[in-house]
Protein backbone atom coordinates (compact mmCIF):
# COMPACT_ATOMS: atom_id res chain seq x y z
CA UNK A 1 0.00 0.00 0.00
CA UNK A 2 1.52 3.33 -1.04
CA UNK A 3 1.55 6.35 1.28
CA UNK A 4 -1.38 8.19 -0.32
CA UNK A 5 -3.58 5.07 -0.22
CA UNK A 6 -2.62 4.53 3.41
CA UNK A 7 -3.44 8.15 4.26
CA UNK A 8 -6.84 7.93 2.51
CA UNK A 9 -7.68 4.67 4.30
CA UNK A 10 -6.59 6.13 7.62
CA UNK A 11 -8.74 9.25 7.14
CA UNK A 12 -11.70 7.12 6.12
CA UNK A 13 -11.33 4.97 9.23
CA UNK A 14 -10.99 8.04 11.48
CA UNK A 15 -14.11 9.56 9.94
CA UNK A 16 -16.08 6.33 10.42
CA UNK A 17 -14.80 5.99 13.98
CA UNK A 18 -15.87 9.57 14.78
CA UNK A 19 -19.29 9.05 13.20
CA UNK A 20 -19.79 5.86 15.22
CA UNK A 21 -18.74 7.65 18.41
CA UNK A 22 -21.16 10.50 17.76
CA UNK A 23 -24.08 8.22 16.91
CA UNK A 24 -23.63 6.15 20.07
CA UNK A 25 -22.83 9.02 22.46
CA UNK A 26 -25.16 10.34 25.14
CA UNK A 27 -25.93 14.08 25.17
CA UNK A 28 -23.43 14.39 28.03
CA UNK A 29 -20.70 12.67 26.03
CA UNK A 30 -21.45 14.84 22.98
CA UNK A 31 -20.76 17.97 25.04
CA UNK A 32 -17.45 16.49 26.20
CA UNK A 33 -16.61 15.64 22.57
CA UNK A 34 -17.35 19.23 21.52
CA UNK A 35 -14.95 20.53 24.17
CA UNK A 36 -12.32 18.04 23.02
CA UNK A 37 -12.81 19.02 19.37
CA UNK A 38 -12.37 22.72 20.12
CA UNK A 39 -9.27 22.05 22.22
CA UNK A 40 -7.77 19.84 19.50
CA UNK A 41 -8.35 22.52 16.85
CA UNK A 42 -6.69 25.13 19.04
CA UNK A 43 -3.67 22.91 19.70
CA UNK A 44 -3.34 22.42 15.94
CA UNK A 45 -3.68 26.19 15.43
CA UNK A 46 -0.82 26.82 17.85
CA UNK A 47 1.43 24.37 16.00
CA UNK A 48 0.49 25.88 12.65
CA UNK A 49 1.14 29.37 14.00
CA UNK A 50 4.63 28.33 15.10
CA UNK A 51 5.32 26.97 11.59
CA UNK A 52 4.04 30.20 9.97
CA UNK A 53 1.17 28.36 8.23
CA UNK A 54 -1.20 31.28 8.63
CA UNK A 55 -4.06 30.14 6.39
CA UNK A 56 -4.28 26.71 8.03
CA UNK A 57 -4.00 28.33 11.48
CA UNK A 58 -6.97 30.51 10.64
CA UNK A 59 -8.97 27.47 9.55
CA UNK A 60 -8.32 25.68 12.85
CA UNK A 61 -9.23 28.75 14.91
CA UNK A 62 -12.39 29.15 12.82
CA UNK A 63 -13.21 25.50 13.44
CA UNK A 64 -12.84 26.02 17.21
CA UNK A 65 -15.04 29.13 17.08
CA UNK A 66 -17.67 27.16 15.14
CA UNK A 67 -17.61 24.39 17.73
CA UNK A 68 -18.05 26.93 20.52
CA UNK A 69 -20.74 29.01 18.76
CA UNK A 70 -22.64 26.40 16.77
CA UNK A 71 -22.06 23.43 19.05
CA UNK A 72 -21.72 24.42 22.67
CA UNK A 73 -23.51 27.79 22.80
CA UNK A 74 -26.35 26.85 20.49
CA UNK A 75 -27.17 23.81 22.62
CA UNK A 76 -27.64 25.76 25.85
CA UNK A 77 -31.18 25.86 27.16
CA UNK A 78 -31.40 29.11 29.11
CA UNK A 79 -35.00 28.42 30.23
CA UNK A 80 -34.03 25.24 32.06
CA UNK A 81 -30.42 26.17 32.83
CA UNK A 82 -31.20 29.66 34.15
CA UNK A 83 -28.30 31.82 35.27
CA UNK A 84 -25.76 29.05 34.83
CA UNK A 85 -26.65 28.66 31.15
CA UNK A 86 -26.62 32.45 30.72
CA UNK A 87 -23.17 32.68 32.27
CA UNK A 88 -21.92 29.86 30.07
CA UNK A 89 -23.36 31.63 27.02
CA UNK A 90 -21.45 34.74 28.04
CA UNK A 91 -18.28 32.74 28.55
CA UNK A 92 -18.63 31.10 25.13
CA UNK A 93 -19.11 34.53 23.54
CA UNK A 94 -16.02 35.79 25.36
CA UNK A 95 -13.96 32.81 24.14
CA UNK A 96 -15.06 33.37 20.54
CA UNK A 97 -14.09 37.06 20.69
CA UNK A 98 -10.72 36.18 22.22
CA UNK A 99 -10.07 33.61 19.49
CA UNK A 100 -10.84 36.17 16.79
CA UNK A 101 -8.33 38.46 18.46
CA UNK A 102 -5.76 35.65 18.70
CA UNK A 103 -6.21 34.93 15.00
CA UNK A 104 -5.69 38.58 14.01
CA UNK A 105 -2.68 39.05 16.29
CA UNK A 106 -1.17 35.55 15.98
CA UNK A 107 -1.26 35.48 19.77
CA UNK A 108 -0.46 32.11 21.32
CA UNK A 109 -1.15 33.35 24.86
CA UNK A 110 -4.80 34.05 24.02
CA UNK A 111 -5.16 30.60 22.50
CA UNK A 112 -3.66 29.12 25.69
CA UNK A 113 -6.18 31.12 27.75
CA UNK A 114 -9.11 29.68 25.79
CA UNK A 115 -7.67 26.16 25.89
CA UNK A 116 -7.49 26.46 29.69
CA UNK A 117 -11.11 27.63 29.90
CA UNK A 118 -12.31 24.83 27.62
CA UNK A 119 -10.25 22.25 29.54
CA UNK A 120 -11.70 23.35 32.87
CA UNK A 121 -15.24 23.17 31.51
CA UNK A 122 -14.59 19.78 29.89
CA UNK A 123 -13.29 18.48 33.21
CA UNK A 124 -16.45 19.65 34.98
CA UNK A 125 -18.63 17.94 32.37
CA UNK A 126 -16.60 14.73 32.59
CA UNK A 127 -17.51 14.59 36.28
CA UNK A 128 -21.24 14.46 35.52
CA UNK A 129 -21.41 10.73 34.97
CA UNK A 130 -18.86 9.77 37.58
CA UNK A 131 -18.69 11.34 41.03
CA UNK A 132 -20.80 14.50 41.16
CA UNK A 133 -24.54 14.87 41.19
CA UNK A 134 -26.06 17.39 38.74
CA UNK A 135 -26.30 20.14 41.38
CA UNK A 136 -22.59 19.81 42.18
CA UNK A 137 -21.68 19.86 38.49
CA UNK A 138 -23.86 22.94 37.99
CA UNK A 139 -22.14 24.71 40.87
CA UNK A 140 -18.66 23.77 39.61
CA UNK A 141 -19.48 24.77 36.05
CA UNK A 142 -20.92 28.09 37.17
CA UNK A 143 -17.90 28.78 39.35
CA UNK A 144 -15.58 28.19 36.38
CA UNK A 145 -17.72 30.40 34.16
CA UNK A 146 -17.86 33.22 36.72
CA UNK A 147 -14.12 33.09 37.44
CA UNK A 148 -13.26 33.18 33.75
CA UNK A 149 -15.45 36.12 32.79
CA UNK A 150 -13.82 39.55 32.72
CA UNK A 151 -14.61 41.72 35.75
CA UNK A 152 -16.74 44.12 33.70
CA UNK A 153 -18.83 41.39 32.05
CA UNK A 154 -22.56 41.54 32.72
CA UNK A 155 -24.25 38.44 31.41
CA UNK A 156 -27.59 39.37 32.87
CA UNK A 157 -27.49 36.72 35.57
CA UNK A 158 -27.28 37.12 39.32
CA UNK A 159 -26.24 33.62 40.19
CA UNK A 160 -23.98 32.31 42.88
CA UNK A 161 -21.69 29.26 43.10
CA UNK A 162 -24.26 27.64 45.38
CA UNK A 163 -26.74 27.28 42.53
CA UNK A 164 -28.54 23.98 42.35
CA UNK A 165 -30.19 24.22 38.93
CA UNK A 166 -28.51 21.83 36.49
CA UNK A 167 -27.28 23.26 33.22
CA UNK A 168 -29.47 21.96 30.46
CA UNK A 169 -28.23 21.17 26.99
CA UNK A 170 -31.75 20.17 26.02
CA UNK A 171 -31.29 20.57 22.26
CA UNK A 172 -28.47 18.05 22.01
Amino acid sequence: MNMSAYKAASQSYASLDLETSINSASPHKLIVMLYEGAITSLLKAKALMEHKQIAQKGQEISRAISIIDEGLASCLNEEQGGDIAKNLAGLYEYMSRRLMQANLENNVEIIDEVIKLLSDLREAWEQIGTTLNPAQVAAATEEIALEALPANFNGGGTSSPEATTPVSYGKV
